[in-house]
């Protein structure tokens, strides 16, 4: 008998998600094709305690146009940590600019502060810091460093909706911050991302951009001042996320209990789990297991057995580095070190204690044998 799949994630879609968008089906057209984007960007500033939002399609849009609202072009370099998405790292490509991959931190596997410091040049025009899997980046260093050099430090929340340092939410710390609300992701719109910032300034440039160059302000009708873009979120989408923001704080909540039971049953096996130092909330979208260097780990078996139990098998991020279109930093030995002995749990709303359960029992069977 084949066992129930287990999903590596999914969302949680209520009959209010439904309603809302078959709203935004049936009556978001014409002079209320942004009633929704418009009420969704006001209920995450107010989910932030941010002051401008704007709703794009994707997170990798969002940081496209922070970037380049920055000026950030050729002959410029961007600093990030090693082990990332690489949606973390293509917008910087798309401007010409040049990333630097840096080392990353064993306990939270986010960007190192000593290690950026190191790296930065006169052609350094922004740092980012990306919350990695809901870990929180040590945001205090990082803005010291930002303050010290006069360089932006922009964050990079896709992952890391509910986290929180010293009561400041993730993505309202930096110049500016981005999120994701792929299917995969605590909250989602099926896809879809969101630019938040507190800097005016910024917020018009980003706005101008994100309309095909356009201003709010301008009288004539297609009038375009500069070669801008288009990263919007549609109404339908917006309207998903509306009642996704509804429920917001429960939906963090689950998240955090997965977790919490993951960590009990795993704490006695050579292994580190995502931290949550003293000070912060780990909003935990993905739990991760790091199987401890002195113990022999084939994560390809992990793997393999998980899939021969029905349940998605998702390893963790590579470092950028080793991919084709980069350099390799093997210097970089900690994000080296660490993906190899890595794994993604299971994490979604409606998981069961009895799913959780098996995939316990399939980590200690690997670690056993």
């Amino acid at each position: 008998m084949t066992s129930s799949k287990i999903y590596y994630t999914k969302p949680s879609i209520t009959d209010r998600e439904i309603e809302l968008a078959t709203d935004a089906v049936t009556n978001g057209w014409g002079e209320r094709c942004y009633d929704y984007i418009t009420q969704f960007e006001n209920l995450f500033c107010k989910h932030m305690g941010a002051k401008h939002a704007i709703a794009t399609s994707s997170c990798t849009g969002a940081m496209h146009l922070g970037l380049s609202a920055l000026g950030i072009g050729v002959g410029d370099e961007v600093i990030l940590g090693d082990i990332n998405w690489i949606a973390s790292v293509a917008p910087v490509t798309y401007l010409g600019a040049t990333p630097v991959l840096v080392d990353v931190l064993p306990d939270t596997w986010c960007v190192d502060p000593i290690k950026v410091e190191a790296a930065i040049t006169s052609r350094t025009k922004a740092i980012i810091a990306v919350h990695l899997y809901g870990n929180l980046c040590d945001m205090e260093a990082l803005l010291a460093i930002g303050k010290r050099y006069n360089i932006p430090i922009i964050e990079d929340a896709a992952e890391a909706i509910g986290s929180q340092f010293l009561g400041k939410r993730a993505g309202s710390m930096g110049l500016f911050g981005t999120f994701s609300f792929h299917g995969t992701k605590t909250m989602t719109t099926g896809e879809g991302g969101m630019f938040v910032t507190n800097n005016e300034a910024l917020y018009q440039k980003v706005l101008n951009l994100s309309n095909h160059g356009r201003s709010n302000s301008q009288k004539k009708q297609f009038w375009s001042e500069n070669i801008g873009f288009k990263y919007k979120l549609s109404n339908v989408q917006a309207a998903i996320g509306c009642a996704q923001l509804e429920r917001i704080e429960s939906l963090i909540a689950v998240k955090r209990k997965i977790f919490r039971y993951y960590h009990e049953h795993l704490k006695h096996l050579p292994l580190i789990m995502n931290p949550e130092p003293e000070g912060t909330v780990n909003g935990y979208w993905l739990p991760n297991v790091i199987v401890n260097s002195d113990v022999t780990f084939d994560r390809q078996f992990l793997v393999d057995t998980f899939v021969n139990d029905n349940i998605d098998a998702r390893i963790f991020f590579w470092p950028l580095s080793v991919l084709p279109m980069f350099e390799d930093k093997p210097t970089n030995v900690i994000s080296y070190g660490i993906y190899k002995r890595a794994i993604n749990l299971p994490s979604y709303h409606d998981m069961k204690e009895s799913d959780m359960d098996r995939v316990v029992q399939k980590i200690f069977f690997c670690l056993s044998n």
